[in-house]
């Protein structure tokens, strides 16, 4: 087995937002009649509040919150799309992420030239996509408009297309966020599959999402989330007892 791991010690994230308030009754009907709020300045929002953890190779973690509790902030932060604000990070592996599936895709290309851009995102060479360029087409299953742009796709087309090039090739720590629901029956059985298979090929995983029934059957271990903290760390089951006590949920058994 790999000596594969996620490190966290003691982070924390920061990052800045537009604050909207109004001062009075008068100020807010005011500003809903010109259809806009009045803005009054930046605030910080603590995204991640003084998180420690340690996974390694073998394991299997699902993240349970509310919408907001820090979870997809969490993911994002351990891929390296968020700048820790202080803390210790280190990720050991080749990491590959499913979340945001539609980021880099040039709107005036065409599907067949994003297959190139989105790759070399990914940090997959032109050589590399050009071979896996006649599987991501026919996975994708969009036909003739492979060679439309991109612009012209609804928004089911481009997730299918992002989800067949973000697939083609697993790595050591897999993150996934809730990424299935991107077309008709035939292509959620193809995309399942073809996650489990990623998967079964990973050394980590760490899934965010609000199917119970997904983190019990893929996950032993539970990361629980509230207002940007680590509430609760372990078994899963006992994850999702402390996630129904925290959120005041019933009948999650």
């Amino acid at each position: 087995m790999k000596n594969n791991r996620i490190s966290l010690n003691g982070v924390n994230l920061h990052y800045a937002a537009v604050a909207y308030k109004d001062r009075s009754v008068k100020s807010l009907m005011a500003g809903l009649l010109r259809k806009r709020a009045q803005n009054t300045g930046v605030v910080d929002i603590h995204a991640l509040k003084d998180v420690s953890v340690e996974i390694v190779s073998g394991e299997r973690v699902g993240l349970l919150g509310h919408n907001g509790a820090g979870k997809s902030t969490f993911l994002k932060t351990v891929a390296g799309l968020y700048p820790i604000s202080s803390g210790k990070l280190k990720v050991v592996g080749q990491v590959r992420s499913l979340f945001d599936l539609s980021l880099g895709f040039e709107p005036d290309a065409t599907g067949r030239e994003n297959i190139l851009y989105r790759g070399l995102l990914l940090g997959l060479t032109p050589s590399f996509m050009r071979a896996k360029e006649a599987e991501i087409v026919e996975f994708a299953g969009l036909g003739e408009f492979i060679d439309y742009p991109i612009k012209t796709y609804s928004a089911g087309m481009q997730v299918r297309l992002a989800f067949a090039i973000s697939t083609t090739v697993g790595g050591d720590v897999l993150l996934l966020d809730e990424v299935i629901g991107a077309g008709d029956a035939n292509f959620m059985a193809k995309a399942k599959a073809r996650i489990s298979s990623l998967i079964e090929q990973a050394e980590i995983l760490v899934l965010a999402s609000h199917d119970l029934g997904a983190l019990r059957s893929i996950c032993t271990r539970g990361l629980v989330f509230h207002h940007g903290k680590l509430m609760f760390d372990g078994n899963i089951e006992a994850a999702i007892a402390e996630y129904a006590s925290i959120n005041g949920l019933n009948n999650v058994g």
